[in-house]
């Protein structure tokens, strides 16, 4: 069965100067794809990049100019967030390595242009994480969920504590001690991460991971990710990481080296993967090569399987882009990314309590 075209979202993303040529019909399908998908910031900016800004039709020009105004302020927050989660931490000696959104908006990067970041994401070492969390606490962050169950599964099992939450500004932080969670089957070494980051220019004690490890990163998350609603988005991130840093010398070298170091060949091959049958996105031939010549690329008779998933699961969540299959597909992967992230066993009890959690607080109609 083929899946309905994303052909207008995908030249929106790729070739941003072909906007002005859209008639009103496309103009209303590629703005109610590309809202679920947090990607109205990213192609605003990219046809002011492009120089079609001002040729583009009013009223579609209105739902991206909004949208790049919420990113933009979103932006100039975050820089002021962190600075206030720098000074918390250096309070203890302890680094400050922001990632993800945050990540990409702060270095400058291609994948920060337009990108919405709705909270702050940092890497503390596991060894320091009490010392972090006092510090933080101490800054006015502060965990809101309460439940016994969740801290429990969070500090027990998780590569995070619970989300914090500033007390009068309301900001959110997610403090990690790993990119994948303890009982995930990959298990990547924090402190090879950390011991790779690298500072942010101008003298501040902020840092990001290197060029090759945010690759690293977002692949793992995505590919490890539950629920892919947001999926197009993080195939726009590794896409932009990708082409930017394509022709820097040893990029790729580096790429797979750090893959191997990391235990993480597997979710670069599913990001190299789908970013290039999704985007186009280049990648040399040696690379897949040095990636099948260590086992890491699993492409055997359930490739066509895994493609049907995916392909459906990592689009925009909209009738327009979906199928008969996207739920089930949805559905599927929602399973496979616990799956990956706990032991069977675990995973079992772990789904039987939301689900029982759920069933309980269901509203009764009256």
């Amino acid at each position: 069965m083929s899946l309905p075209s994303m052909r207008l979202l995908v030249m929106a993303l790729r070739e941003p100067e072909r906007l002005v040529d859209l008639a009103p019909g496309e103009w209303d399908l590629l703005i109610c794809q590309a809202r679920p998908a947090d990607l109205l910031a990213r192609i605003a900016a990219l046809a002011q990049r492009a120089g079609v800004w001002q040729a583009l039709p009013e009223a579609p020009r209105q739902h991206l100019a909004s949208a790049l105004l919420l990113a933009q302020r979103q932006h100039l927050e975050l820089g002021h967030e962190v600075h206030h989660i720098a000074r918390a931490l250096g309070a203890e000696g302890l680094p400050t390595v922001v990632l993800k959104g945050a990540a990409y908006v702060l270095r400058g990067s291609d994948a920060g242009l337009g990108r919405m970041v709705s909270d702050v994401d940092i890497l503390v070492p596991r060894e320091r994480l009490a010392a972090a969390e006092s510090a933080l606490m101490m800054a006015g962050w502060v965990s809101t969920n309460r439940d016994a169950y969740d801290q429990r599964y969070y500090r027990q099992w998780m590569h995070e504590i619970p989300p914090l939450r500033h007390m009068t500004r309301g900001t959110v932080l997610d403090v990690h001690h790993a990119i994948l969670p303890l009982t995930a089957r990959f298990k990547p070494d924090t402190t090879a991460l950390l011991d790779a980051a690298e500072a942010l220019e101008g003298g501040v004690a902020i840092h990001t991971l290197s060029r090759a490890d945010q690759v690293l990163h977002s692949a793992a998350h995505l590919f490890h990710e539950s629920e892919l609603e947001m999926g197009l988005r993080g195939l726009v991130d590794l896409d932009a990481l990708l082409r930017e840093n394509a022709h820097r010398p040893g990029f790729w070298e580096s790429l797979l080296e750090r893959a191997a170091h990391l235990d993480l060949r597997w979710p670069l091959c599913q990001a190299l993967r789908y970013t290039q049958m999704v985007l186009e996105t280049p990648v040399p031939e040696p690379v897949w090569r040095g990636l099948t010549a260590h086992g890491g690329l699993a492409l055997d008779q359930r490739a066509w399987l895994q493609d049907a998933l995916y392909l459906r699961a990592l689009r925009p969540v909209h009738a327009s882009l979906s199928d008969a299959w996207t739920p089930p597909a949805r559905f599927l992967l929602y399973l496979r990314g616990h799956w990956l992230r706990m032991p069977p066993g675990l995973l079992a009890l772990h789904l039987l309590r939301k689900t029982l959690t759920a069933w309980r607080t269901k509203p009764t109609s009256s």
